[in-house]
């Protein structure tokens, strides 16, 4: 079985988060909350299957230039995991349910996103 959605808009990176959580207590836990429950939106919205077992998860990272780092792009795959727990996609982001992650890079000024593909493992 295989899901696939879109997540439109670029997301935060490791740098925002680590600015976040220095410039004001809650701020980091905020954006977290934030981006965690549209990931989860999008995957509710998009009808993502529910997978019963273990998954493989493919990240692609569409980004509007190449001004980021690709580690820290890659840091929201923590939102995305915890939005597709949180809508019931997988039923959990540990090693028990997760059996690989993958990130490919590609850019798009005009229509900057991240394409998540879920596959039972």
């Amino acid at each position: 079985m295989i899901g696939r959605m879109s997540i439109p808009g670029r997301m935060p990176g490791l740098n925002e988060y680590v600015r976040a959580e220095r410039a004001n207590r809650y701020a980091a836990s905020k954006m977290k909350r934030e981006q965690t429950e549209r990931a989860g939106i999008a995957a509710v919205e998009q009808r993502m299957p529910k997978f019963p077992g273990r998954v493989e998860v493919a990240f692609t990272w569409v980004e509007p230039n190449r001004r980021r780092d690709m580690d820290n792009v890659a840091f929201a795959k923590k939102f995305i995991l915890d939005g597709l727990v949180r809508a019931g996609v997988i039923k959990d982001d540990t090693p028990r349910y997760v059996a690989g992650l993958s990130d490919r890079f590609e850019y798009d000024a005009a229509s900057p996103r991240v394409e998540v593909e879920v596959r039972s493992a």
